[in-house]
């Protein structure tokens, strides 16, 4: 099996590229960069740096995602969800820190997709994912209260925190400007009903475009000032032991960014009924926040809602990511000056509808009402997410839903002890007609019915121990084992050399060929002998029968 491949999506399409292929993806290509515009400038604001600096990163990240990409329709780009990371790397090692942490994130993901990782991220429990993202949906929203409520702190700095933020928040209200809540008001009424009156040209445009212009005229003809707008707040143009210190959140990044492409990527295979490559896919993150970063960019990855709109107006090909990423650049170099004059208030606007987008309200109720143990990882990635910060809500996370799956895996795990007979008929979903199998006094039969592993390998002894009794011959019944650890063989081993002790000779019934091997290896046969390995339960009672006579 070949280590490294690498097969972007690009490379397949153009084989049999047409014009008409190329007409739809142009199309689609336009629409999508014009939608991403006031995203990629509320992303860039939200996260604490400048707003062409998101659409830095829209322009790069997505022409190199759909450029190598493995994913036909993926469009790339800075996301909600790495907001509140890279709000907390600024504040603590400022955008130096931030660049060596994306650098370091794509180093990551290229690992993960060149080792063939990409089906692993697959793995992560939903209830995590939608626990953090709901957790993150709530912290952008509480990053953009001040905005909204055109709140001023005077030399008072907001804390980085979610608790520090509202208190900060509550003892300034009295500082709120009302002109800046209207505009913000707008704006959400304006996003949210901009889809029954126009599927193509997105509302958070369409809420810019208009009260961008509103909000100018106010200020040139009514003399209303008190609106901050982008042009007032930004002007549009390492170590070892940080690199250490960065690490964890690198990790965060990559995982991250893993996540939510590849999940952006399985929903648009959904729908338009083709299959990417994970591991592909990765690469292509990876490079694109390799190489962002260098140009003043931030963390990106695979988005759904553009990658949703891409498909819904006919993107065929990794060109019409290709053409947004270009479009996005001619913005850039023609329009940027024009962006001084949206308005604060309106990108709050903007983000709120973000936010609520990602919540997942409905989702994340419905998932109340599964069983505990994904209720408890769901809630405590949730909190953790809001109260702490994403880092420490996905260790906690994945290690918390790892117990709990070995519980689980323990608890269907069962072990049962047959002391007088055997009854073929219940030995499968058929009836063979065959009589029982009788145990001779001095035989007991226990039966393993799945993974012998470190969770259950105690539980075994366990039950052994309740017993008390030293019968001469053990069957142990393994057919229904799939796989053993060692700690299974470790506990396995102890039994057998105990039992010898004791007089009591074991043998194994019914291994499947996986076990057999591991225990072969592990010198089993030296142990019991061959003869005390046997391939099925009658094999095993003939054996144990001789051994009693």
């Amino acid at each position: 099996m070949k280590l490294f491949e690498f097969k972007p999506k690009l490379v397949s399409c153009l084989k049999n590229y047409s014009k008409e292929t190329f007409m739809a993806d142009l199309m689609a290509g336009i629409i999508v960069g014009i939608v991403a515009l006031p995203l990629a400038i509320a992303f860039g604001i939200a996260s604490g740096v400048s707003p062409e600096k998101g659409i830095i990163t829209a322009i790069i990240a997505g022409f190199i995602i759909s450029l190598l990409g493995g994913s036909k329709v993926q469009i790339g780009g800075p996301t909600g969800a790495f907001i509140v990371i890279i709000y907390g790397i600024i504040q603590q090692y400022g955008e130096a820190g931030l660049i060596v942490a994306t650098l370091m994130a794509g180093v990551l993901l290229v690992l993960l997709g060149v080792f063939k990782l990409g089906a692993v991220i697959k793995f992560i429990p939903y209830p995590i994912i939608v626990g953090f993202t709901s957790g993150i949906a709530v912290t952008i929203f509480t990053t953009q209260i001040a905005d909204i409520f055109g709140l001023s702190f005077g030399d008072e700095k907001v804390p980085g925190d979610f608790v520090g933020k509202w208190l900060i928040y509550f003892r300034h209200f009295d500082t709120i400007n009302w002109w800046n809540t209207i505009v913000s008001i707008v704006s959400i009424i304006i996003i949210a009903i901009t889809p029954k009156f126009s599927k193509k040209i997105p509302g958070s445009l369409i809420a810019i475009i208009v009260v961008t212009v509103a909000v100018y005229l106010m200020k040139t003809f009514g003399g209303i000032d008190c609106i901050q707008t982008i042009g007032d707040r930004f002007t549009i143009k390492s170590d070892w032991e940080a690199i250490r210190e960065l690490f964890p959140v690198a990790i965060t990044i990559a995982v991250l960014g893993a996540i939510e492409s590849l999940l952006s990527a399985t929903v648009a295979d959904g729908v338009i009924g083709d299959r990417h490559d994970s591991n592909t896919e990765l690469i292509a993150q990876g490079a694109a926040n390799i190489i962002a970063p260098l140009f003043g960019g931030i963390p990106a990855t695979g988005a759904i809602a553009r990658t949703m709109t891409n498909i819904n107006n006919g993107g065929k090909t990794p060109i019409a990511g290709i053409i947004h990423a270009v479009v996005l650049l001619l913005i850039l170099l023609f329009l940027m000056p024009l962006a001084q004059y949206i308005p604060m208030a309106c990108l709050a606007g903007v983000l709120v509808i973000v936010s609520y987008n990602m919540s997942g309200w409905r989702v994340f109720r419905a998932l109340l009402k599964n069983p505990k143990s994904d209720v408890t990882v769901l809630l405590i990635t949730f909190f953790l997410t809001v109260i702490f910060d994403l880092t420490v809500a996905i260790e906690v996370g994945l290690v918390i839903a790892c117990v709990l799956f070995m519980k689980r895996v323990m608890e269907t795990t069962e072990i049962s002890v047959i002391t007088d007979e055997i009854d073929p008929n219940k030995e499968s979903d058929i009836t063979v007609h065959e009589e029982n199998l009788m145990i001779p006094k001095g035989i007991e039969v226990y039966e393993i019915n799945g993974p012998y592993f470190f969770g259950i390998a105690t539980k075994f002894e366990e039950t052994m121990t309740q017993l008390g009794d030293r019968p001469k011959v053990r069957i142990i019944r393994m057919r229904k084992v799939p796989f053993i650890d060692s700690t299974g063989i470790h506990n396995l081993t102890a039994l057998c050399e105990m039992s010898q002790k004791e007089k009591t000779t074991i043998i194994l019934s019914g291994v499947n060929k996986n076990v057999h091997d591991v225990l072969e290896k592990a010198g089993f046969y030296e142990l019991l002998g061959k003869e005390n390995i046997c391939p099925n339960i009658n094999v095993a009672l003939e054996r144990a029968k001789s051994l009693v006579e």
